[in-house]
């Protein structure tokens, strides 16, 4: 555009103060044309809001434009740190703009807490994309269920006001969660004594053992009742042989568990064919991760670690679904740093910041109720996470409990405590984790009430150099950021 086309679309009468100006003739001379002086200021303020503007519809566009051009992939938001650190709430954000939400891995060890106009919904089987009344949910092949938990957890939803008729849909090829598979892991958990595992003592574990041990029960089994029977009778005599202390009534299980076929019947599908039919027409998939990377099985801080495998893997194999179809992995990581349970935990902070950070951050397990263990957001660990999963962005959430603290520590570095030699990756060795030193970069606090910020700019400038030099260290562009615990406290960062 000429200038004074540009100035015409602005929608401007005069030019700046100087503005080369041409006739219609592309083939004119140029020529100064000089602005009334007094008018300069005016107009140059009405050039800045014009531009604001435009590159505010601009960045619209392109997110739009973005949107469109994914609408037949699957996003993935996943733990990046030990658990809790606020994927319900982002998935919640994102619900609105996808046709399914789907759990893939894990079972009721897993809690997502969110606030929706003063009301908290606590979840832990159901995706949190329930509460989208247009969303369609699916639990996957690789989530492990207890079905009188998950359906009291619907009627829960049911009373309080939210539908979930036709809208969640189990896997048939999901594994079972019975009551022994709970009594079998509250028993080993109390054997270990000190050397516990920190575990729910929810049944994941056992009910993945009998998974993979082969003689695990199946959700769609439920619908062949000779067939089921069989195979829980096989099973629970095998658990009270392996397990002389349990007893269980078999007939009275049986008989509790003809009544819940009727009940999870209609929403009993092949989810594999569900899920890709449904990508093939179009639709758009949000994948809510449980648990978080560091509990991962293969990868986490092992045997202090959930059953399953939480990373990104677990959206293949737990939903049935090939690579090429994933598009965005959304890494969710606390300003900070939290764990429940049992483990090593480099950067925890027994003192009087792990007590600010627990209680301006009501630290307790949505699951368990147990207090978190806090401590400063450990970067090697959060590079480890980044590499495994591949993020394309990140949610750093609850940037808001930082505040009030003077001086504010990043872990940035393993080294070993004896050499003072650098530590490479994330140590596989818990003896050797337990003994690494961190060393932490300083940066300075902020005490202003973030909580109101709508914008990257409106945040206070140390929490912005705060947050880019998390962005800078971890080598991913943070998307989101919480501000607040209600649900639309996050500030969107277009990256």
């Amino acid at each position: 555009l000429q200038p004074s086309s540009l100035a015409a679309a602005f929608g401007i009468s005069g030019t700046a103060a100087y503005l080369m100006h041409s006739n219609d003739d592309s083939s004119s001379a140029h020529h100064l044309v000089k602005c009334d002086a007094a008018n300069t200021n005016d107009l140059l303020h009405q050039l800045h809001n014009k531009f604001d503007a435009l590159q505010a519809q601009i960045a619209a566009n392109n997110a739009a434009n973005a949107t469109a051009a994914n609408e037949n992939k699957i996003d993935v938001v996943l733990g990046a740190q030990w658990g809790d650190e606020g994927k319900g709430k982002l998935v919640d954000m994102l619900g609105e703009h996808y046709d399914i939400c789907a759990r893939v891995a894990g079972g009721s060890n897993a809690g997502h807490t969110i606030v929706v106009d003063g009301i908290k919904y606590k979840f832990h089987l159901i995706p949190s994309g329930i509460l989208n009344p247009k969303a369609k949910c699916v639990i996957g092949n690789g989530v492990v269920i207890h079905l009188p938990g998950f359906l009291q957890e619907m009627q829960g939803l049911h009373d309080a006001g939210i539908s979930t008729q036709d809208r969640i849909f189990i896997s048939d090829r999901a594994h079972v969660v019975f009551d022994f598979h709970q009594e079998v892991d509250g028993k080993k958990e109390h054997t270990l004594g000190r050397n516990k595992i920190g575990t729910t003592k929810k049944g994941i574990g056992p009910a993945y053992a009998s998974k993979i041990s082969r003689n695990g029960i199946r959700v769609g089994d439920l619908q062949d009742w000779e067939y089921f029977e069989e195979r829980f009778i096989a099973l629970a005599n095998a658990t009270m042989a392996e397990h002389p202390s349990i007893r269980i009534d078999i007939d009275a299980e049986l008989a509790k568990y003809k009544q819940i076929a009727a009940k999870v019947k209609p929403l009993t599908i092949d989810t594999i064919e569900y899920i890709n039919d449904s990508w093939s027409n179009g639709t758009r998939v949000l994948v809510e991760g449980a648990n978080a990377t560091m509990l991962d099985i293969d990868f986490g801080t092992y045997p202090y670690v959930t059953s399953s495998n939480p990373s990104v893997g677990s959206v293949l194999t737990g939903l049935g679904v090939s690579p090429n179809k994933l598009s965005g992995i959304y890494g969710t990581v606390k300003a900070y740093c939290t764990r429940v349970g049992e483990g090593p935990f480099p950067t925890e902070q027994i003192n009087d910041i792990g007590d600010h950070l627990g209680t301006v951050g009501a630290e307790y397990g949505t699951t368990t109720g147990r207090q978190r263990r806090c401590g400063w957001l450990d970067i090697p660990q959060m590079q480890y996470s980044a590499k495994l999963n591949g993020f394309t962005a990140l949610n750093l959430t609850k940037l808001d409990v930082l505040t009030g603290i003077g001086k504010i520590q990043l872990g940035v570095k393993y080294v070993d405590a004896v050499t003072g030699e650098s530590i490479a990756g994330m140590p596989a060795s818990l003896r050797q984790l337990y003994k690494v030193r961190v060393i932490y970069e300083e940066m300075d606090g902020w005490t202003e009430d973030i909580s109101k910020c709508q914008r990257f700019e409106d945040l206070p400038v140390n929490a912005q150099k705060y947050v880019k030099r998390v962005e800078e260290l971890v080598g991913v562009p943070i998307k989101w950021i919480g501000v607040g615990p209600g649900r639309k406290d996050i500030i969107y960062c277009d990256v």
